[in-house]
């Protein structure tokens, strides 16, 4: 198997490259400094029929492979992390649609968000329930043809912007991780937002608390059948996680290539700072870190196509694992080599860093990833 790109592969990129730069860029710092959904970013994502790139090409999206799916993230964060999580985050509330759903909910929900006409989130973690998906005290009570739903679901990405909600709650509370459903919850059919998070990096993305106060919910959007909602739980971040690593991939990029241009236009000594080998060396070191991470992202994500369950988790887990941590080493670094231009925010590298902690932390944290990673090696 090789994960060289194809001619179509470097075509998609440069020409979504030129975009994100035209288009998306502009917007960044805004959408950080006031802490607000980049919408111009958004609509411009929607004319290039972006948002459609993950969704099956029967429901109206383009059906792209995973590897193209990697590289519009990549070239988004690169210049805009929060925008980028606008592309995954309805991904990932329709993934158990995608996987799981009905026919009649697939053809409800999937072309609306293939056009860019809706968002979705994706509600599992609990103030209590993180890591611990089992521990979550969201009800689900079979009613008539309805299910009622009772709970508060905390840090879910696009509260308050999203028209759906894919929700995790319990139909079994005695059961554990067996008496978990998925049911895909309309906005407004109740859904409240609490409060939204102020955050450190990815400011332009809202985080927020989200709670379901008995809001009704038609038995038919059930997801799959009543008590597999952890095994869809699961089997969707397999499948997510390594487009996370492809944010943290272009997080790390995006603090490359600002590096090296102030390294080649600022002057200390009489001469250039990419003269001196020091400098050098932190710049390649930055340089071999992604690679390595962008390179262990296209596998994990050319494995979501093959679809091999007894690999997937593992390696999903390495590369997101993997490429978060190199992010995070990669944009402190540009800081450094910025010196205090780096810590201001006159530069953006400050902001990449702030984006990239979050790649350590969401959907999984690393150390849950090296939990994965230790338990496919011990068997």
């Amino acid at each position: 198997m090789t994960f060289a790109l194809t001619d179509v592969h470097r075509e998609f990129r440069d020409t979504l490259r030129r975009f994100c730069e035209e288009r998306i860029a502009p917007h960044a710092a805004e959408a950080d400094r006031t802490a607000t959904f980049p919408w111009k970013s958004f609509e411009a994502c929607r004319e290039l029929e972006l948002p459609a790139l993950g969704i099956p090409a029967q429901y109206g999206g383009a059906g792209a492979d995973h590897v193209t799916q990697a590289l519009m993230v990549e070239e988004l964060a690169r210049v805009c992390a929060s925008t980028s999580v606008t592309l995954l985050i309805s991904k990932l509330g329709m993934l158990p649609v995608i996987n799981w759903g009905s026919a009649e909910l697939k053809q409800k929900y999937l072309p609306r968000v293939a056009a860019g006409e809706a968002q979705a989130s994706y509600c599992l973690s609990e103030a209590d329930a993180g890591s611990d998906v089992a521990a979550m005290s969201a009800r689900a009570i079979r009613d008539g043809d309805s299910y009622v739903i009772t709970g508060s679901k905390y840090w879910i990405t696009n509260a308050g912007i999203s028209d759906t909600y894919t929700v995790f709650a319990k139909t079994d509370p005695n059961a554990g991780h067996r008496g978990i459903s998925c049911f895909v919850v309309e906005a407004e059919w109740g859904v409240k937002v609490a409060k939204h998070e102020d955050k450190l990096g990815l400011r332009g993305s809202p985080t927020g608390e989200v709670v379901l106060d008995e809001v009704r919910v038609p038995a038919e959007n059930l997801v799959g059948e009543e008590g597999r909602g952890f095994h869809i739980a699961m089997h969707t971040l397999d499948r997510s996680r390594p487009t996370i690593g492809a944010q943290a991939v272009g997080i790390a990029q995006g603090a490359i290539d600002v590096a090296a241009g102030y390294l080649q236009d600022r002057k200390a000594f009489g001469r250039p700072l990419a003269d001196l080998q020091a400098l050098r060396f932190m710049l390649a070191d930055m340089a071999m870190r992604t690679e390595a991470a962008r390179t262990l992202v296209y596998r994990a994500c050319s494995l979501v196509d093959e679809d091999p369950a007894h690999e997937l988790g593992s390696v999903g887990a390495m590369a997101k694992c993997f490429a978060s941590d190199a992010a995070m080493a990669v944009t402190t670094d540009a800081v450094q080599l910025l010196g205090g231009y780096g810590y201001t925010k006159d530069f953006p590298v400050e902001r990449f860093m702030r984006d990239a902690k979050i790649t350590q932390i969401y959907e999984g944290t690393n150390q849950i990833q090296r939990v994965v990673i230790a338990k496919s090696i011990l068997g």
